[in-house]
C-alpha cells in the first residue's frame, strides 16, 4: 500500500485523468447527439448503457497492454508510409463520423418538424452500440498514451473510471442544451465532422495536434455563446 503516499503515482494519476476528460470532449458530443435520436423517456438509460459497456470495454483493453500496444506496429506500407491497426481503426471511425455528421445534418435540414428525430425513435440497441464503439475509438489513442506514462495498471484504470463517470454526468445537461438550442446542435455537428476529418488523417499519416482542433472548437462556442447571450437580450 506504499503506493498511496507515492506523490508520483498521484501526479501521473492527475494527469490521465485530464487527459482523459480533454480527449473525452468529442466523444461527449457524439453521445449528446445520437441519445438525442431517442424517445426522452430512454435517453438516459441509453447514454448510462453506452459508456458503461465503454467503460468495460476500455478496461478490458488497459488489461491487455502487450496487445495495444502492438496495434502500432506498421502492418504494411502504402504510398510509403507505414500503416498500422491503430491507423485502420481511426480511419474506420473517422469515416463513420463524417456520414454520421452529414447524414444528421441532411436530416435536420431536409425534413420537417424539429422533433422529427425522437418522434422517429432509433433504435435502443443501435445508439448504444454506436456510442460504445466510437467511444473506444475515440479512447484510443487516450489508451495508448495512459500505458506510456503510467507504470501501475490501478492508476491507469482509475484515471479512466473517473473521467467516464464525470462524462456520464455531463452529457445529460450537454444533451439537453444542444437539443434545446437548434443552432448549437448544427454547430456540435460540425463539430463531429472535424473530428471525424482529423481522425482520417490522422489515421493516413497526416498528424493534426489536438490543440489545434480545440482551440478551433473553443472559438467557435465563444462566438456561439455571445449569439446566445444577444438573442436573449432582444428576448429580454
Amino acid at each position: 500500500m506504499s503506493w498511496l503516499t507515492d506523490p508520483e503515482i498521484w501526479a501521473s494519476l492527475l494527469t490521465l485523468t485530464i487527459l482523459e476528460i480533454v480527449l473525452g470532449i468529442d466523444n461527449l458530443v457524439f453521445i449528446a447527439l445520437m441519445a438525442g435520436r431517442l424517445p426522452p423517456q430512454d435517453q438516459a438509460r441509453a447514454r448510462k448503457a453506452g459508456l458503461g459497456l465503454a467503460l468495460i470495454t476500455r478496461l478490458a483493453l488497459l488489461a491487455t497492454i502487450s496487445w495495444i500496444v502492438g496495434l502500432t506496429r506498421p502492418l504494411a506500407e502504402i504510398a510509403g508510409h507505414a500503416v498500422s491497426w491503430r491507423d485502420l481503426v481511426l480511419i474506420a471511425g473517422g469515416v463513420f463520423l463524417l456520414y454520421k455528421g452529414t447524414a444528421e445534418i441532411h436530416h435536420g435540414m431536409e425534413e420537417t418538424g424539429g422533433d422529427a428525430p425522437a418522434a422517429k425513435g432509433a433504435g435502443f440497441a443501435a445508439v448504444v452500440l454506436q456510442i460504445m464503439v466510437l467511444d473506444i475509438v475515440f479512447s484510443l489513442d487516450s489508451v495508448i498514451t495512459a500505458v506510456g506514462m503510467a507504470e501501475h495498471f490501478l492508476v491507469m484504470a482509475a484515471a479512466i473510471i473517473v473521467a467516464v463517470g464525470l462524462m456520464l454526468w455531463a452529457s445529460g445537461p450537454l444533451g439537453d442544451f444542444i437539443h434545446q438550442h437548434p443552432t448549437v446542435r448544427m454547430l456540435a455537428l460540425s463539430f463531429l465532422l472535424l473530428v471525424g476529418m482529423t481522425l482520417v488523417a490522422d489515421g493516413a499519416g497526416f498528424h493534426v495536434p489536438k490543440g489545434y482542433i480545440y482551440a478551433a472548437i473553443g472559438f467557435s462556442i465563444g462566438v456561439e455563446t455571445l449569439n446566445q447571450l444577444a438573442a436573449k437580450r432582444k428576448r429580454g
